[in-house]
């Protein structure tokens, strides 16, 4: 663990079959995912928030929640999802129940989410069903009490317009994944909001004039993996300035799925390892120092999603 720092992963996609080898459908390698949690341990990863966007995802989640003590989980549906709401032989009220049912049943999940609304990929869900049930799903978090985990995608004034007219229901809320303008953070900021940053939070000079303007209460870190690594071809690279002891735990060796080797990174997956990659570059555009940063962003997940503060 480097200098003590210590995360919180508020957004793993650790139900996806990647991480068991599995690559759209086809078993390319052997699964490594105690190596991946054990890499994520190294680099100071003490908790890990694992995304559920549907019910077959919270049922898959679950299972792992309950077979590693420092995963815990959301319980949601993803907005370019919503259509298994109608889809459900017992109909939206019946695939609402399961939900329901799911985030009961444990107290490792600990918001509601991944919800919200995404105008970017209507071909998967189209908008009026999105609105419906992103609505409904405020009926989740009121009556478990749990925070919202939130998307957010080009969604013009609809997004925080819904939020705005909800706001009242949830205690709190964070809006995973920005990709917001400024106008946009600040109003989220202006509804008490928390804000995940993740790779895909980083990509233009524009995505890194909002990160620097986040309020530092605020922040939250995520890797959103598989998904949203940092690449070369980002804005935010050239502010990736890792020591050798550090690009060990944060960026380790990688190689190609057809020449998988246990023990080493797969090249193009992300995971929650390289959570520190965000937080360094988070650091240096924002020129604080990473340590206290990495504190402070730990203790607004603690409190964020009403973890035990160590």
């Amino acid at each position: 663990m480097s200098k003590g720092i210590r995360f919180i992963e508020i957004g793993a996609n650790l139900t996806d079959p990647i991480f068991n080898g599995v690559y759209r459908g086809v078993q390319a390698h052997t699964g490594d995912f105690k190596e991946m949690l054990q890499r994520a341990r190294n680099a100071g990863v003490e908790k890990i928030i694992v995304t559920a966007g549907t019910v077959k995802e919270a049922e898959e989640a679950i299972k792992l929640v309950n077979t590693y003590e420092n995963l815990f989980m959301t319980v949601g549906c993803h907005p370019t999802r919503c259509k298994e709401f109608e889809k459900d032989p017992e109909g939206p009220d019946g695939y609402y129940q399961k939900l329901l049912n799911i985030a009961k049943s444990s107290d490792k999940v600990v918001a509601i989410g991944e919800c919200g609304l995404d105008y970017d990929r209507l071909h998967f869900c189209p908008k009026a069903t999105q609105l419906k049930y992103f609505e409904r799903q405020f009926d989740l978090a009121e009556e478990t009490g749990l925070p919202m985990f939130l998307h957010n995608r080009n969604t013009g004034n609809d997004f925080m317009d819904l939020i705005q007219k909800h706001r009242h229901r949830f205690k709190n809320g964070i809006m995973h994944s920005i990709t917001c303008t400024m106008e946009e953070m600040e109003r989220a900021v202006s509804l008490d909001l928390y804000l995940g940053i993740n790779g895909c939070s980083l990509k233009t000079h524009e995505n890194l004039e909002v990160a620097k303007k986040v309020p530092i209460e605020k922040l939250m870190l995520e890797t959103d993996a598989p998904w949203c690594d940092i690449r070369p071809t980002h804005a935010s690279y050239k502010h990736l300035n890792l020591s050798k002891e550090e690009e060990l735990l944060y960026k380790p060796p990688t190689r190609k799925k057809e020449k998988f080797e246990l023990g080493f990174m797969v090249k193009g997956r992300n995971e929650p390892c390289c959570i520190g990659q965000v937080l360094h570059v988070l650091a240096s555009i924002r020129d604080e120092n990473p340590e206290e940063l990495a504190e402070t962003i730990y203790k607004n997940t603690c409190e964020g999603f009403n973890l035990k503060h160590e």
